[in-house]
């Protein structure tokens, strides 16, 4: 029967890399269940919110700011998006960099 942690990573394991799941499930099946609130802690973003986010405010490096990239969200802001080419560009790698952040994140949060 599975412990909590790994109910909340079956729950959650879209926000996450696909090639990085099985490091997860090593590392959460190992997870105390009187820990298990601080995986509800964990400030996990949507990869489908944020490419909205990219498609409507990215020329702004509103999902940059969002990811936590202020330095490449300023740099968007100042350029509009590289004159929206950069922008395009980020429709296409936001979902991907959104889970590996996701993962780092989380990562940190319970090591």
């Amino acid at each position: 029967m599975p412990n909590k942690a790994e109910i909340w990573l079956a729950q959650n394991e879209k926000f996450f890399p696909s090639d990085r799941i099985h490091v997860l499930k090593e590392t959460v099946s190992r997870f105390p269940d009187e820990k298990v609130g601080l995986l509800y802690s964990a400030d996990l973003k949507n990869p489908t919110t944020i490419l909205v986010v990219s498609i409507f405010l990215g020329c702004f490096g509103v999902d940059r700011f969002m990811l936590g990239e202020t330095g490449l969200g300023i740099g968007k802001l100042l350029t509009l998006g590289a004159c929206g080419f950069w922008q395009i560009v980020d429709w296409f790698f936001v979902g991907k960099r959104t889970r590996e952040v996701n993962f780092n994140r989380f990562m940190q949060l319970i090591s």
